[in-house]
């Protein structure tokens, strides 16, 4: 019992850097962009957030700087796709490769620059990046560890999903995002400022992702600086968003659901079941495939890709 409780709390720690960027990617789909530069968008979050905590102290702004530093990454993509009209998967695809490689510049310039063979975060973050215990909570049977017993992150991811989808199903401007994502003309006939909204969506889902990568650099690895702290996540999260239908709320389930794929590895008993480690590396993979599949055969349009996505919109061709 005990291990498959850890391994249930494993799963959710591990999905949780999935969970950003999924939302992220989500926030960028609604508004009618397929925004292929996830991993590059978290691995910039990932030096911005683990830089200003390492030579500030301050976790607050380690976050804040993760949000801007993807941010910034979402404003190149932005201005490209948006006034530029270039194309959506060749830029994601550039933001991917500059953002993965301007992150591990800053990292060797930084070991450089401060003349050690390693990066570690002062200890009260570490501290504070330590799983909360809440009092009466935390220590109740089963649901104690289930629910109450991780880090910030965790919960502020939960928190950020929760907001996301209140916004695309509840606000004005949630639904006006999902009009232009469907249809960005019949929107803009309709009085709706369809490059602002895009702007305004594509920039926070690159700051949401931006948050994602610092949980990577400063959580996954330990509070120590390591060069492609991301390592992939950023494509799975791509692939989780057809998990989730691209809904916010669904995306909370489902990142940890690829989350439990990633560790899945760690514990099986190798001695009763011996299974390539491989084979584990492209389960979420497969089942994104079959779900996808199954989206496809179903046909069912509340659960389905924005239909905009991917195209440009050249307001003159409406």
């Amino acid at each position: 019992m005990n291990m498959f409780l850890n391994f249930l709390t494993a799963a959710v720690l591990a999905g949780t850097p999935l969970l950003f960027g999924t939302l992220g990617e989500i926030m960028n789909e609604k508004s009618g962009h397929l925004n292929l530069g996830v991993e590059g968008m978290m691995a910039m979050g990932a030096c911005a957030g683990f830089m200003a905590g390492f030579l500030t102290d301050s976790l607050a702004l380690a976050v804040v700087a993760a949000f801007a530093a993807g941010m910034a990454g979402a404003v190149v993509y932005a201005i490209l796709t948006i006034t530029f009209m270039a194309n959506q998967n060749v830029t994601g695809l550039t933001l991917t490769i500059f953002g993965v490689g301007i992150s591990n510049f800053v990292g060797e310039y930084m070991l450089t620059s401060t003349k050690t063979t390693s990066m570690k975060l002062p200890e009260n973050i570490t501290l504070q990046l330590a799983n909360l215990n809440i009092p009466g909570l935390s220590s109740i049977p089963v649901v104690g560890k289930l629910l109450f017993s991780y880090n910030p992150f965790v919960y502020l991811g939960i928190a950020i999903a929760i907001l996301c989808g209140f916004y695309l199903n509840q606000t004005k401007l949630g639904l006006n995002l999902r009009a232009v994502g469907e249809n960005p003309g019949a929107a803009d006939a309709a009085g709706i400022k369809v490059t602002k909204l895009k702007y305004l969506n594509v920039l926070l889902g690159g700051g949401i992702c931006g948050i994602g990568g610092a949980y990577c650099s400063m959580v996954i690895n330990g509070g120590v600086w390591m060069n492609n702290s991301v390592n992939g996540l950023g494509w799975i999260a791509v692939a989780l968003v057809i998990f989730a239908a691209w809904s916010p709320n669904r995306a909370i389930f489902g990142s940890f659901v690829f989350g439990a794929f990633n560790i899945l590895k760690y514990y099986l008993p190798k001695d009763i079941i011996a299974i390539p480690n491989a084979f584990f590396d492209m389960l979420p993979f497969i089942i994104t495939a079959l779900v996808l599949v199954m989206t496809s055969i179903r046909k069912e349009k509340e659960n389905s890709q924005p239909a905009s996505c991917g195209s440009n919109y050249f307001r003159e061709e409406r």
